[in-house]
Protein backbone atom coordinates (compact mmCIF):
# COMPACT_ATOMS: atom_id res chain seq x y z
CA UNK A 1 0.00 0.00 0.00
CA UNK A 2 2.79 2.46 0.65
CA UNK A 3 4.53 1.66 -2.52
CA UNK A 4 1.77 2.55 -4.20
CA UNK A 5 1.10 5.74 -2.57
CA UNK A 6 5.05 6.45 -3.17
CA UNK A 7 4.40 5.38 -6.85
CA UNK A 8 1.56 7.77 -7.47
CA UNK A 9 3.45 10.80 -5.79
CA UNK A 10 6.91 10.39 -7.47
CA UNK A 11 5.84 8.57 -10.85
CA UNK A 12 4.79 4.83 -11.79
CA UNK A 13 8.58 3.60 -12.28
CA UNK A 14 11.95 4.37 -12.44
CA UNK A 15 12.49 5.16 -15.91
CA UNK A 16 12.12 9.04 -16.17
CA UNK A 17 8.81 9.16 -16.53
CA UNK A 18 7.72 10.61 -13.82
CA UNK A 19 3.84 10.61 -13.79
CA UNK A 20 3.27 8.48 -16.90
CA UNK A 21 1.35 5.18 -16.68
CA UNK A 22 2.08 1.67 -18.06
CA UNK A 23 0.71 1.76 -21.49
CA UNK A 24 -2.59 -0.41 -22.71
CA UNK A 25 -2.86 -1.24 -26.29
CA UNK A 26 -5.71 -2.49 -28.48
CA UNK A 27 -5.60 -3.70 -32.12
CA UNK A 28 -8.71 -1.73 -33.70
CA UNK A 29 -9.26 -1.77 -37.70
CA UNK A 30 -6.13 -1.98 -38.48
CA UNK A 31 -4.65 0.54 -35.59
CA UNK A 32 -2.86 0.35 -32.84
CA UNK A 33 -4.05 2.30 -30.17
CA UNK A 34 -1.55 2.51 -27.16
CA UNK A 35 -3.40 4.63 -24.00
CA UNK A 36 -1.14 6.56 -21.36
CA UNK A 37 -2.72 8.49 -19.22
CA UNK A 38 -0.39 10.88 -17.15
CA UNK A 39 -0.53 12.23 -13.95
CA UNK A 40 -1.01 15.96 -13.82
CA UNK A 41 -2.23 17.45 -10.58
CA UNK A 42 -3.68 14.64 -8.72
CA UNK A 43 -5.82 13.36 -11.72
CA UNK A 44 -5.11 11.09 -14.53
CA UNK A 45 -5.22 12.77 -17.73
CA UNK A 46 -6.31 11.19 -21.18
CA UNK A 47 -3.55 10.79 -23.67
CA UNK A 48 -1.85 8.34 -25.87
CA UNK A 49 -1.20 7.77 -29.61
CA UNK A 50 -3.01 5.65 -32.73
CA UNK A 51 -0.15 3.93 -34.48
CA UNK A 52 -0.58 1.96 -38.13
CA UNK A 53 1.87 0.10 -40.56
CA UNK A 54 1.96 1.15 -44.13
CA UNK A 55 4.60 -0.99 -45.69
CA UNK A 56 7.76 -0.96 -43.97
CA UNK A 57 6.43 2.63 -42.21
CA UNK A 58 4.77 3.17 -38.80
CA UNK A 59 2.82 6.30 -38.97
CA UNK A 60 1.80 7.70 -35.83
CA UNK A 61 -0.46 10.32 -34.32
CA UNK A 62 -0.08 11.27 -30.48
CA UNK A 63 -2.62 13.63 -28.74
CA UNK A 64 -3.04 14.67 -24.97
CA UNK A 65 -6.42 15.97 -24.22
CA UNK A 66 -7.79 18.25 -21.48
CA UNK A 67 -9.98 15.91 -19.78
CA UNK A 68 -8.91 14.13 -16.79
CA UNK A 69 -9.88 11.69 -14.60
CA UNK A 70 -9.39 10.52 -11.20
CA UNK A 71 -8.44 6.93 -11.79
CA UNK A 72 -5.47 5.84 -14.44
CA UNK A 73 -7.76 2.87 -15.85
CA UNK A 74 -10.96 5.20 -16.44
CA UNK A 75 -8.55 7.55 -18.44
CA UNK A 76 -7.01 4.82 -20.63
CA UNK A 77 -10.46 3.59 -21.19
CA UNK A 78 -11.60 7.31 -22.48
CA UNK A 79 -8.52 7.48 -24.49
CA UNK A 80 -9.43 3.95 -26.30
CA UNK A 81 -13.02 5.22 -26.71
CA UNK A 82 -11.48 8.62 -28.28
CA UNK A 83 -9.28 7.45 -30.41
CA UNK A 84 -11.79 4.90 -31.83
CA UNK A 85 -14.12 7.68 -32.40
CA UNK A 86 -11.56 9.39 -34.15
CA UNK A 87 -10.47 6.65 -36.10
CA UNK A 88 -13.70 5.85 -37.55
CA UNK A 89 -14.59 9.70 -37.88
CA UNK A 90 -11.33 10.54 -40.15
CA UNK A 91 -9.72 7.32 -40.78
CA UNK A 92 -5.93 7.76 -42.09
CA UNK A 93 -6.69 11.10 -42.71
CA UNK A 94 -5.42 11.36 -38.62
CA UNK A 95 -1.92 11.19 -39.85
CA UNK A 96 -1.78 14.05 -42.25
Amino acid sequence: MLGKMFKSLFGSSGDGNKGASKATTVDYDGYLIVAQPQLSNGQWQVSGRIEKQVGETTKVHTFIRADTLPDEEAAANEMIRKAKLMIDQVGDSIFD
